[in-house]
């Protein structure tokens, strides 16, 4: 059964030759990096703004705030400032200018030219946060880290899924994430040790390093070949015939390579990709540009990675024991990214989507009944015991497990591999905004949140998650073991999308 592809049902797919070679393993390695400078900022931020010598300095309204507590005072809104929550959202409104103007980037000088640019921009911001003296310092270095992550976030996800043979694209794809969540343990245990130092100086250090992924996704991306699809859109089709054969690992690429190229020239025949993306037939990547990071960024996940050390004061634990306990979150985050990558190219995106999405919901019911339980509506916690926070630390560590061998990765995964070449650029650029607006939007109104809601705020994201697992179950199709140029008969086949796929690109299904 030739030239067939795999809808929800899972039928065979079309074959093309080639084998995991050692070059695409090391060519998608070497991209992840772009996911470490995104992760170490995600861990980073919250364990910096729950160091005393930090508020002290930059917010000493929020210091005085938390250390002249009296018995009976409200904990929810002890780390309630709009000042503190800008100084870690402010990143994201830059990765967002940053994203759009990367697409253009991106599509004209190659994905591995947007990658270099995004380090040297979280180099310089970096370099600004560690000298930081004043708030519009640790400010504008976090723009400079937004810019640079704008960048890394818009190209890396394209550029590997263009790279990794299809049965393994899922997989490799992953090594984003990983990377990601590498960069959040890191961070959380750097900011575990540094805190300790008696120079009250350690949060420099924390932002400082922030430099060693950037030089780290600089140097490596100098290193990288472009992909074929990118060579191929710049004209320059000798070299990704030659490039395509390195990493297929065999002359035989005919077949895919004419894929490609028919892919670009449909590409070009594209003068507005941006205006292109809103026609009927692309309906289903512009909603699953919108709708996937929107939902990754509602789950709740973003409030445990930005704030877990705030998090982990707020309900009681001390200064040594919330980093700690981010830490540990962090470890079991990077591990189960693992278990993802594994399982994500034998049981499929749709599975993991809804398992991890089910677990979430479960663990964030419990942790609200633990929190209501123990705060109630004053706030007043009384006296922390041990087992109570070892119980939130557990469930916790559950929920981010749900999170990351799911929603996490695939969130990530599923709109880099869906977007035909023509509009590839553009809608990427689209799933990277959405995903910096609504994580800008978390992050500035968390505290706020967490004053206001109290424990009603688990809630809140638990109602997003059950809407979430339904908007897969009846709209997304599997898409695991498919070739990127293959993609669109998935959509022109969908009981609900092919109402909105064009009638004169219609492929009848495969006869077995």
């Amino acid at each position: 059964m030739a030239g067939g592809f795999i809808a929800s049902g899972g039928e065979k797919g079309k074959e093309y030759p080639g084998k995991l070679t050692t070059r695409v393993i090391v060519t998608c390695v070497v991209a992840a990096f772009g996911g470490l400078i995104f992760g170490y900022d995600l861990g980073i931020s919250g364990g910096v703004t729950s160091m005393d010598p930090f508020l002290e300095k930059f917010f000493p309204d929020v210091y005085a705030k938390e250390h002249n507590t009296k018995p009976g005072d409200n904990q929810y809104c002890k780390f309630d400032s709009e000042i503190l929550t800008l100084f870690t959202s402010s990143l994201y409104l830059a990765a967002l200018v940053s994203c759009i103007c990367s697409s253009t980037v991106t599509r004209v000088f190659g994905r591995r030219c947007t990658m270099i640019l995004g380090g040297l921009l979280f180099l310089a911001g970096a370099l600004l946060n560690g000298f930081a003296q004043k708030v519009w310092m640790l400010i504008v270095g976090r723009m400079l880290l937004g810019f640079g992550i704008g960048c890394a976030n818009q190209s890396v996800p394209i550029y590997v899924s263009e790279v990794a043979p299809y049965k393994y694209r899922g997989a490799l794809n992953m090594m984003f994430q990983l990377a990601i969540t590498i960069g959040i343990f890191v961070a959380n245990v750097l900011n575990y040790f540094f805190a300790k130092m008696k120079s009250g100086e350690g949060w420099r250090y924390s932002l400082g390093f922030a430099g060693v992924p950037a030089i780290m996704i600089i140097v490596g991306a100098f290193f990288l070949p472009d992909s074929p699809s990118s060579l191929i859109e710049r004209g320059q089709e000798d070299k990704a015939m030659k490039e395509l054969i390195k990493i297929r690992g065999t002359p035989d690429v005919d077949e895919e390579f004419k894929e490609l190229v028919a892919a670009s020239e449909a590409s070009r025949a594209v003068k507005h990709p941006w205006r292109a993306l809103f026609e009927r037939q692309y309906r289903p990547q512009l909603v699953f540009a919108i709708a996937i990071p929107f939902f990754q960024q509602f789950t709740g996940n973003n409030v445990i990675t930005f704030y877990a050390p705030v998090l982990f004061k707020t309900i009681g634990f001390g200064s040594s024991a919330s980093l700690m306990s981010s830490m540990i979150t962090g470890g079991v985050n990077s591990l189960a990214t693992i278990v993802s990558i594994v399982l994500v190219d034998r049981l499929g995106r749709r599975v993991l989507f809804m398992e991890g999405a089910a677990q979430m919901f479960l663990c964030q019911i419990v942790i609200t009944i633990a929190i209501a339980v123990k705060f109630g509506i004053s706030g007043n916690p009384g006296v922390l015991h041990l087992g109570y926070a070892v119980m939130v630390v557990i469930f916790i560590c559950i929920f981010v497990a749900g999170f990351a061998w799911s929603w996490g990765p695939l969130g990530w995964l599923v709109p880099s591999e869906i977007f035909p070449l023509e509009v590839r650029s553009a809608a990427q650029s689209i799933n990277v905004s959405v995903n910096m607006i609504c994580t800008f939007a978390v992050a500035q109104v968390f505290t706020t949140m967490l004053c206001h809601m109290k424990f009603g705020l688990f809630i809140f994201f638990a109602c997003f998650v059950v809407a979430m697992t339904i908007f897969i179950y009846k709209f997304l199709p599997e898409t695991k073991g498919i070739p990127m140029e293959e993609m669109p008969i998935v959509w022109q086949n969908h009981p609900y999308w092919s109402k909105f796929v064009r009638a004169a690109d219609q492929k009848p299904l495969p006869q077995s």
